[in-house]
């Protein structure tokens, strides 16, 4: 019983814990646990030297690490490429059904997503924006080519680009939009392709040689973004939230398989990620979306990240395209996400694509879960009542273990008013009580950690279920009834919070009260900790917990009622 009272104070102090820090967080201030994987202020970068990428070696090669850039208006500067006179920022704009974009025609860059289907947590009529380089914000895709012999340039980011489509609006079910870029002899064609009702873009680079040189370019891809941590959609508490609060780069590759990186590890030059591979793609998560490059296969590249000035960071890839004759053109295809953590659709774009939603080490039995859940919804049509047959199905799966605690709990009510007594008579000899209590335990048969085996199994199962409501994209703004208008974010009256820490409450009534007091008094705690902490969940895992209590508590009654009607049948 001393290892029992041991629990429950580590678990109560660690509540405590857990509560004073939630509400430290939520006020704004830092973290009492530390700071998170995002550095919204880095320090000065360390004086370690770096080795510049000699322009004029034979880019026939993966190009090697290049020097940090230097950055002009948020730019990164890739290897090989010398700072090129750009015109004044220029933008256009484009619309599909699913997306607004804007492209500067300084570098064909893409330095604005409006995510249609949406809406923005601040302003719930206007489209959530996901990349940006406005309001204090840099968050850009770019590409270019690089390599070029000393003393010239090749079209570049930062070189001034052309826009040859007129169609700015979708019609039919694709929009195709190209830009031109010339210099040096070498002209760049920019091609992007979106289709009706999808974020992913096919993007095409067609390298034309103009000169009478032979040239050997490498296509670079980039993402380029600050370390800001979007809080509006970091709903769930940092305590908790694990994999899905992440915002940083990832890279997949065959070799080394799925791979993120945080900030502060970038900026202290501690990252460990593949350098080269010849398959994979590289991105940039934050909790619900992502954008993502995804180079062609099969050929041989070299990635790097690395931080560009203070507060900014770029993930790059760079691959070599090999000799291009004189008067002759090649093109290199890729693919570009830029949208929804959407795992149907990622998993389409590229191998392995599905993995930015991280459900760590737990992903074996999350993954089904989000399969049984999504299934669900094609037959309800709403994620509210998603979870509550989810919660059922998973509850009916466990009932035999869940019974057999139920059952041990329920003896262990029956025999409480004789363990009462036995305190009684012996008083403070711990030792003789606990003989007695032993004892007493075996005749009738009672294991008093019997209870602990089945909850312990299916905690794995819980936290995955945890996870996968916290990473689903699919309940940002989902409704469920009257008052919960989205399931991502905290119940705005509280209720669900006030209704767990109800059913708390009646699930300790129904338990046997612990012969310590001390163990009591943290017993009756425990309800106001968690239901407390829950004020600052998402509404959709709050109504899960609800769920799951309510159950535990109809489970509880009919296996207690049928051990007490067995032990009346049995005193006749």
């Amino acid at each position: 019983m001393d290892i029992r009272r041991t629990i429950l104070l580590m678990i109560f102090s660690f509540s405590l814990l857990m509560l004073w820090n939630n509400w430290q967080v939520h006020q704004g201030n830092p973290s009492l646990l530390g700071a998170s994987t995002q550095s919204t202020s880095p320090a000065a970068p360390p004086t370690t030297s770096t080795t510049t990428t000699d322009p004029t070696a034979p880019p026939a090669s993966v190009p090697s690490a290049p020097v940090a850039p230097v950055v002009s208006n948020s730019s990164a500067i890739v290897p090989g490429v010398a700072t090129q006179a750009s015109t004044q920022a220029q933008t256009v704009d484009f619309k599909t059904d699913v997306l607004n974009i804007s492209f500067d025609l300084v570098g064909a860059q893409l330095v604005r997503a409006d995510l249609l289907a949406f809406p923005s947590r601040e302003e719930k009529d206007k489209p959530f924006v996901l990349l940006n380089n406005r309001g204090g914000q840099t968050y850009i895709v770019q590409s270019g080519l690089t390599g070029a012999p000393a003393g010239s340039l090749y079209p570049t980011h930062l070189a001034p680009f052309s826009l040859v489509t007129d169609q700015r609006e979708l019609s039919g079910n694709q929009l195709v939009i190209k830009f031109v870029s010339e210099a040096s002899g070498v002209k760049l064609t920019k091609t992007f392709t979106l289709n009706r009702g999808s974020y992913e873009i096919l993007v095409d680079h067609q390298i034309e040689n103009l000169s009478a040189q032979p040239i050997t370019p490498a296509v670079y891809l980039q993402i380029t973004r600050d370390s800001k941590d979007p809080a509006s959609e970091n709903s769930t508490p940092s305590f908790m939230s694990g994999p899905v609060s992440f915002t940083g780069p990832a890279i997949f590759s065959e070799q080394e398989k799925f791979q993120k990186v945080s900030f502060s590890d970038i900026e202290k030059r501690k990252a460990t990620y593949v350098k080269e591979a010849d398959n994979g793609w590289f991105a940039m998560v934050q909790h619900y979306f992502v954008t993502a490059w995804v180079p062609p296969q099969g050929k041989s590249r070299s990635y790097e990240m690395t931080e560009l000035q203070k507060n900014l960071f770029a993930v790059r890839s760079i691959e070599p395209v090999g000799t291009i004759a004189p008067g002759n053109l090649l093109n290199v295809p890729a693919k570009l996400w830029v949208g929804p953590q959407d795992q149907d659709g990622l998993e389409k774009v590229a191998p392995g694509l599905d993995l930015v939603v991280d459900y760590g080490l737990l992903t074996i039995i999350a993954k089904p879960l989000f399969a049984l859940m999504t299934w669900l919804y094609t037959l309800l049509g709403n994620w509210g009542w998603t979870i509550v047959v989810l919660t059922i199905l998973i509850k009916a799966v466990f009932y035999p273990l869940s019974a057999a605690s139920y059952r041990s709990m329920a003896k262990m009510k029956l025999v409480a008013p004789r363990l009462q007594a036995l305190k009684e008579k012996l008083g403070d000899d711990r030792q003789k009580l606990n003989t007695a209590m032993m004892e007493m335990y075996r005749t009738e048969k009672i294991n008093p950690l019997g209870g602990c085996l089945p909850i312990v199994i299916q905690i794995p199962v819980f936290i995955s279920l945890y996870y996968v409501l916290g990473s689903s994209v699919e309940l940002r703004g989902a409704p469920w009834i009257w008052w919960i208008k989205d399931l991502a974010v905290q119940d705005p009256y509280f209720i669900l919070p006030v209704v767990m820490m109800a059913t708390m409450f009646l699930q300790m009534r129904l338990n046997p009260t612990p012969p310590d007091p001390m163990q009591a008094k943290i017993m009756m705690f425990m309800p106001l900790i968690f239901g407390a902490m829950m004020f600052f969940f998402p509404s959709g895992l709050v109504l899960y917990w609800c769920v799951n209590n309510i159950l535990s508590i109809a489970q509880q009654w009919y296996v207690m009622r049928q051990i007490s009607a067995a032990a009346a049948t049995a005193q006749r």
